[in-house]
């Protein structure tokens, strides 16, 4: 009998570590290692010829690496000639395994092998697979002639990089902490949270709102949030690393016997790292409020966190938090000291740019493209193409004479359409004279994109209250934009797992600390919600905002609040319409211009279940229009009630205002126009008074 439970044990444990997405950190039994695995992004990829592929993972600064393992799922094609043909494997640069692959099971096949740690560097890491499949042609009694379309190495995204690893004492105070809390097993493992006391009030949750925006700006998980839930032994217990803001009264006895009492907390906020040895908590307390919340905005401030070596930071009014705002520079440089490509055929440089979400590119943006090639290409084959977001833009063929000094000027088109970040690819197509029997080199031949390339770029708010555009109008060019944030005046933990989905996508979106959040319950004055951008969380029945304004909800709660009723764009059953939870973004009824979230349900789980929707990028992309229905099942409906106005153009008055060296121009000629008028009026009234001076003589 227990052997047929631990049969089924294990099978259902093989499930789960199949299934896993992206990335997976476990101990490994008996050894107190962790191993983290992080499987290849994107989907499958079929390379042709020598074509590689480029992998990357992460080592984190804390992390005393044991071993890199890498785990590659490919196949290859039937009719590969396994002799000539190789795959090889290279860490940052550096090769260091190869090998010749099979046609055992149809071309299928798993390989693991171990990485050199020798290669190895923390932060990024680049794994490159370079297959080079060839096919057999016949003997033409001079080389192996490789065709393009069968000479294919299909690499599975089922592969991965496992780093098996022991984590590094917590020696660097407040900064080591910062970093193992947003590190990306922490995050993986669920091993982090942000906590509150319960029933928190507004400025506990205002200064906890901004500190985890600042983790959220560095958890690099696809798809993973910090969560926030209030300070009890339940939710914190098997946490590696805990943060705690509370004013100083509501922070728990335990806690409070372990800080520094040598300030005093009414003039000063405390920042403190305790139980370093057993569960690292960092404690922001102090007994101003406005204190408390200017210490959750140094916790904001990701370049003064790296700086705070020590395991106590005191605040005070003098203390300067804020961080630098997010430049928008018009001009924008791709390289900085300049990129070299080397190898034969297809070879690809990418750049992002990165935007914020409410804004989108305008007219007149322009690409500059400063670049050299060797001189032993084949000019009538060889050429070079411009593209964002993989749409090309334009190319240009590479001639022998420019070789050493080339140039490409490109307009940016208006119809890219494009809003937030984007990528830039420069490719080069480097083909060889009479390649037919050349051997593949890395070396030969290459390609030099020069530190003068640069984008011109002209952005205009997209300021539709559409979830298309979200996070606007919650951030507008990376600031807090006025947020004010309803809740109900009781709150359970879904409540506070729904604020912490909201902040987790609008803290990585964030990039900079010096706007404003506000909290209220909802008993709130209407006055006090004007100039105000709005997110209300909670149901008909526990939040009077919503209840005072579902008459201006797209969907609207029945009378009794028990469910929500139909619509122009949907019919709703009384019983589904209670298990749905609905996030609707439209104008505020407080003041126009301003927005209005509201995340709502009937029930609280539902609530939280709707807010996991604008919880992370990952599924940022299912929602869109001004209304998204979800319901336990994982249906997820999108809809717009707001009229479409089309994509008219914009004005001139208006282009020429987001231009400021067109308006600078304009300026120039009216201002001579309007000389040239002055001085032809002085003329005629000289001309004038002189005729008549004429008839008086």
């Amino acid at each position: 009998m227990i052997k047929k439970q631990l049969t089924i044990w294990a099978l259902c444990l093989s499930l789960f570590l199949t299934h896993m997405p992206e990335a997976l950190a476990a101990v490994l039994p008996g050894t107190g290692k962790l191993t983290y695995e992080t499987a290849f992004a994107g989907s499958d990829t079929p390379l042709s010829g020598g074509e590689a592929r480029q992998q990357s993972f992460t080592i984190m600064d804390y992390w005393n690496v044991e071993q890199v393992t890498v785990h590659l799922r490919f196949q290859i094609s039937q009719i590969t000639e396994e002799q000539q043909s190789s795959i090889t494997l290279s860490l940052n640069g550096s090769p260091f395994y190869s090998f010749r692959p099979s046609l055992k099971n149809n071309g299928e096949q798993t390989v693991s092998v171990a990485a050199p740690k020798g290669f190895l560097k923390e932060g990024s890491n680049t794994l490159g697979i370079q297959g080079n499949v060839k096919t057999s042609m016949g003997d033409n009694g001079l080389c192996n002639i490789g065709d393009k379309i069968g000479d294919w190495l299909h690499l599975y995204n089922t592969s991965s990089v496992a780093v098996t690893y022991t984590p590094t004492a917590l020696t660097g105070g407040i900064s080591d902490f910062s970093g193992r809390f947003s590190g990306m097993d922490n995050v993986r493992n669920n091993q982090s949270l942000m906590t509150v006391p319960r029933n928190a009030s507004g400025p506990e949750l205002e200064s906890a709102t901004y500190a985890l925006s600042g983790f959220a700006k560095n958890n690099t998980v696809s798809g993973k949030t910090i969560p926030l839930l209030p300070y009890r032994e339940d939710t914190v217990k098997g946490k590696s690393a805990v943060v705690l803001v509370a004013m100083y009264d509501n922070v728990p006895d335990s806690l409070k016997q372990l800080l520094s009492t040598s300030e005093d907390l009414g003039t000063h906020a405390l920042i403190q790292l305790v139980n370093k040895d057993s569960r690292p908590t960092l404690v922001v307390t102090s007994r101003d409020e406005s204190l408390l919340v200017k210490a959750g905005r140094l916790l904001s401030n990701r370049q003064l966190m790296s700086q705070l070596a020590s395991d106590v930071k005191v605040v005070d009014l003098a203390t300067e938090v804020s961080g630098p705002a997010a430049a928008l520079n018009s001009e924008i440089a791709f390289t900085e000291n300049g990129d070299k490509l080397s190898g034969a055929g297809h070879q690809v440089q990418t750049y992002y740019v990165s935007l914020p979400s409410n804004r989108s590119i305008a007219d007149s943006g322009k690409i500059s493209l400063d670049f050299s090639y060797a001189q032993n290409l084949d000019f009538d084959r060889s050429l070079v193409t411009v593209s964002i977001n993989d749409t090309p833009i334009g190319s240009k063929k590479l001639s022998r004479e420019l070789a050493n000094g080339d140039s490409l000027n490109l307009a940016v088109p208006q119809s890219l359409n494009i809003s937030g970040s984007f990528s830039v690819a420069v490719a080069f197509d480097l083909e060889m004279v009479n390649a037919v029997c050349t051997p593949n080199t890395e070396l030969m031949p290459w390609a030099f994109i020069g530190s003068g390339s640069q984008l011109h770029l002209n952005t205009k708010d997209r300021t539709e209250l559409l979830f298309n555009n979200y996070p606007y109008p919650f951030l507008r060019d990376e600031i807090y934009n006025h947020v004010a944030v309803v809740l109900p005046q009781e709150m359970d933990d879904y409540t506070y797992q729904t604020l912490g989905h909201v902040f987790n996508l609008l803290g990585q979106y964030a990039g900079g600390n010096t706007g404003d959040i506000h909290y209220y319950r909802d008993d709130i004055s209407p006055e006090h919600l004007k100039n105000n951008n709005i997110i209300a969380v909670g149901s008909y029945e526990n939040n009077r905002v919503i209840r005072d304004n579902n008459d201006k909800l797209y969907f609207r709660y029945s009378k009794d609040g028990k469910t929500f009723l139909s619509n122009e764009k949907m019919s709703i059953e009384e019983q589904y319409g209670s298990g749905i939870g609905i996030l609707q973004l439209l104008e505020s009824p407080y003041e126009s211009g301003r927005g209005f979230l509201a995340v709502t349900a009937v029930n609280a789980e539902d609530i939280y279940l709707a807010s996991k929707l604008i919880a992370t990028e990952e599924n940022k992309w299912k929602v869109y229009g001004d209304s998204v229905v979800t319901d336990k099942d994982g249906d997820i409906s999108a809809y717009r009630f707001k009229t479409v106005t089309g994509a008219a153009e914009d004005s001139v008055v208006s282009q020429i205002l987001d231009r400021g060296d067109v308006l600078g121009f304009v300026a120039a000629v009216m201002l001579a126009v309007l000389l040239a008028a002055l001085s032809l009026l002085l003329l005629l009234r000289k001309h004038k008074k002189k005729r008549g001076d004429q008839r008086e003589t």
